[in-house]
């Protein structure tokens, strides 16, 4: 009796050794995201969320003195239950860069990207990574153009970045780079981390030589695929604001007076981009009209593409840059928390629907970064009355989880 006794404690202490492990083992592997029809799935069921902007986590951590920065954004994200954060992974050339040069990167860069993405799985938060920039902040395009120039290259302008053959492997080679990464702090490669949601190939494409979106056709077609090449456990995006082009000439009336050389409807439908993206600023596409006038585009914008993502595109939607900055005239934080608020009113009554898998507010920032602040910042410790309609927005979300 004794001894089946021992041997019934020491199946029970084995079992329950087990169960822990396994318990670690899923705490440590969540499921990847990703997309049924027009809704996004996490471990077979619907996944609704609400999220934010930070897109300045990865040059901050690579100060590990400033680090707590990054976990305060992540621990008061958790709090306002929200779980996507979009941010960088490049900074090419200048100032603490991760791409030094074409294929040469800062080790403590890098591992400053290591420490967001074990942030952010800790607070239980997921990465939407942006692989590249429109702009010249953080390097994008004109850096890449430059490096390609000074290399000897036949380059005339910025648009060159998404047809000149050096330049595009000189993105191949970031996109390999990063995607291959092994993160220091967990092992894990990059490409093989649930706690990244997605990929963005790059932050707001345009393209002023050819406003009809074909030439950034081309490119994202590319790039898409080699992307999933490497990584065919995510998912990926353009990265778009939603500008309308030439393949539905009739859409281009919604556009706020202007191309931008992107095709909301073609640049979206290729197989490899698995969910549309729009970004709205009606403070700044439509300075000089007042509020009413910006929120009624901004309904328009939002009701125009989810129904061309549900019934053209037929992929879920990320309303993933949205907010009010406190340089616009007449402006308060009733006005900035008024705007939002009904922002969050329509991306919830879209994502009842099922089209609309959530918004990603611009921007969520620590205390003591004034050096980083454009207008929009919000930091959720300090703005109360803000921080309250983030969180009631996340759990309207959630809760859709489980309708």
């Amino acid at each position: 009796m004794a001894c089946f006794s021992r041997v019934i404690s020491f199946s029970v202490l084995f079992l329950l050794v087990a169960l822990a492990c396994e318990a670690r083992v899923l705490l440590q592997s969540p499921g990847f995201v990703q997309t049924r029809n027009t809704q996004f799935i996490l471990n077979g069921s619907p996944f609704f969320f609400n999220g934010f902007n930070s897109y300045w986590m990865m040059k901050v951590a690579a100060d590990p003195s400033e680090r707590s920065k990054v976990s305060d954004v992540f621990s008061q994200a958790a709090a306002a239950r929200l779980s996507v954060c979009r941010t960088w992974a490049f900074n090419d050339g200048g100032s603490q860069a991760l791409q030094i040069s074409p294929g040469v990167y800062d080790e403590s860069v890098f591992q400053g990207l290591d420490f967001v993405i074990e942030e952010a799985r800790k607070n239980g938060v997921r990465l939407i990574l942006s692989l590249s920039n429109n702009y010249k902040d953080f390097g994008g395009r004109p850096q890449y153009v430059s490096w390609a120039r000074n290399a000897g290259a036949l380059v005339n302008s910025d648009d060159d970045f998404y047809t000149n053959e050096v330049i595009k492997g000189y993105y191949k080679n970031h996109v390999k780079k990063v995607l291959t990464r092994i993160n220091t702090i967990t092992r894990v490669a990059y490409k093989d981390d649930p706690t990244i949601m997605a990929w963005e190939l790059i932050n707001e494409p345009r393209c002023q030589v050819d406003y009809s979106g074909k030439t950034l056709n081309g490119w994202i077609q590319e790039m898409a695929s080699f992307v999933k090449s490497i990584d065919s456990n995510h998912l990926l995006t353009v990265g778009m604001e939603g500008f309308y082009g030439d393949s539905m000439p009739e859409k281009k009336a919604i556009n706020p007076g202007y191309q931008v050389g992107t095709d909301f409807i073609s640049n979206h439908l290729i197989k490899e981009i698995d969910f549309t993206t729009i970004h709205a600023y009606p403070d700044i596409w439509l300075s000089g009209k007042d509020d009413s006038s910006q929120m009624d585009f901004m309904q328009r914008w939002l009701t125009s593409h989810l129904t061309d993502s549900e019934t053209i595109i037929k992929k879920p939607m990320i309303f993933s840059e949205f907010g009010k900055s406190s340089k616009d005239p007449g402006y308060s934080l009733s006005a900035r928390d008024s705007f939002l608020n009904a922002v969050y009113t329509n991306i919830y009554n879209s994502a009842r629907s099922g089209g609309v898998g959530g918004g990603l507010v611009w921007q969520v920032m620590a205390d003591g970064m004034q050096s980083y602040d454009d207008g929009y910042e919000i930091v959720l410790s300090q703005n109360p009355s803000t921080s309250s309609l983030i969180t009631q927005q996340s759990n309207k979300m959630i809760a859709l989880d489980h309708v």
